[in-house]
């Protein structure tokens, strides 16, 4: 309840952040994924010109309803849309989203296109699964792939729980 309370606000604050510092919207992680904010309508033509392919949401429903594509936005756009539902500032993704995630960003490797990676922010629920993206590709220790992000995305901010499900995903998938 805590998080529907404060969505509103908080995503002012990101739109006031974004203006008013030297925070970009989304940045480029690397050549396939970008990580990011929650994407607005009016966006939508700028992110495809990143040549996005795909979009993955940690969004709660409530989240997407005024600003953003739903799943049929995107498709009439020719991007494929994953929601993978996550409560904004008190989880982080379990573990069955995180695995999922990564094989839709995966999948569009070698493509020649990208992946738009959001949450309300672009700072916790989607960088860990970015966290998660990055450990896979490269078999970096979480502290390794949060430090790569930070040096594009310097604002990420993870707590406790995020971290933990980084230490999880990578014991049981990339510590093998």
């Amino acid at each position: 309840m805590f998080a529907r309370f404060t969505f509103y606000p908080t995503l002012l604050y990101n739109v006031f952040m974004e203006k008013a510092t030297k925070r970009q919207w989304y940045d480029r992680i690397d050549h396939l994924v970008i990580l990011g904010a929650l994407p607005f309508k009016g966006m939508t033509s700028q992110i495809l010109s990143e040549n996005v392919k795909g979009v993955v949401s940690m969004n709660e429903s409530y989240e997407l309803l005024l600003f953003s594509n739903k799943e049929e936005d995107w498709k009439k756009n020719g991007v494929e849309f994953l929601q993978l539902t996550t409560t904004d500032i008190f989880e982080a993704p379990c573990q069955e989203k995180l695995k999922q995630g990564v094989a839709f960003i995966n999948k569009f490797d070698g493509t020649g296109g990208s992946v738009y990676v959001h949450c309300k922010a672009g700072r916790t629920r989607s960088a860990t699964l970015v966290g998660c993206y990055l450990m896979m590709k490269h078999g970096w220790k979480p502290e390794e792939a949060v430090n790569f992000m930070r040096r594009k995305r310097p604002h990420i901010l993870l707590r406790s729980k995020q971290w933990e499900a980084l230490r999880v995903f990578y014991t049981d998938n990339v510590d093998m």
